[in-house]
């Protein structure tokens, strides 16, 4: 357990990349591997995993994501793993429907919670990224526009020391047994 906890620990969201070294691809399968054992609603798995690698797209992929000066570091990453939403399965469908939650968005987000910890496993920094241009994109890697691109994870060797964490406390986010 303190392996665990030392792993996300040390995970944070890493904005620089050393643009000269490449990610190994059997990191990426490890990571992939990870990803595709996260859980989801019904056993859904309503994701798509479209991992850019050629240097020259991920840097076009990049460049879409650094729009209006946000994430300007995007372009700089060697992979970006782009997580589309897929139809979930007729059971996690209904289940959102009766309890009125859309549970590809809540299985994407921990899907995307298990790449970034498979990378900082594996020694790389990563990056959830939310604000991109997603229709150009989607146009970059051949997504039909009828897909919804939830998320670009920017995947790398960091170039920067690990910064100390700042996180509310405790009692400001956890309560038991009442609100």
């Amino acid at each position: 357990m303190e392996d665990f906890i030392s792993l996300v620990q040390a995970r944070q969201s890493d904005r620089a990349f050393d643009v000269n070294h490449q990610v190994e691809s059997e990191k990426i399968e490890r990571i992939l591997a990870c990803a595709s054992l996260a859980p989801s609603a019904c056993n859904a798995q309503p994701w798509k995993f479209t991992v850019v690698t050629d240097a020259d797209l991920a840097k076009e992929v990049g460049k879409a994501a650094a729009g209006l000066g946000m994430n300007k570091f995007a372009k700089d990453a060697p992979v970006h793993i782009l997580i589309s939403e897929e139809l979930p399965n007729f059971t996690s469908m209904i289940g959102g429907v009766v309890k009125n939650k859309h549970f590809p968005l809540i299985d994407v987000g921990i899907a995307a919670a298990h790449i970034v910890l498979a990378a900082e496993n594996e020694g790389l920094g990563s990056c959830i990224l939310g604000w991109f241009d997603e229709k150009k994109i989607k146009e970059l890697v051949g997504m039909p526009s009828s897909k919804r691109l939830l998320l670009d994870i920017v995947i790398g060797y960091a170039t920067k020391d690990k910064r100390k964490k700042i996180r509310k406390k405790p009692e400001k986010v956890v309560t038991y047994n009442k609100y």
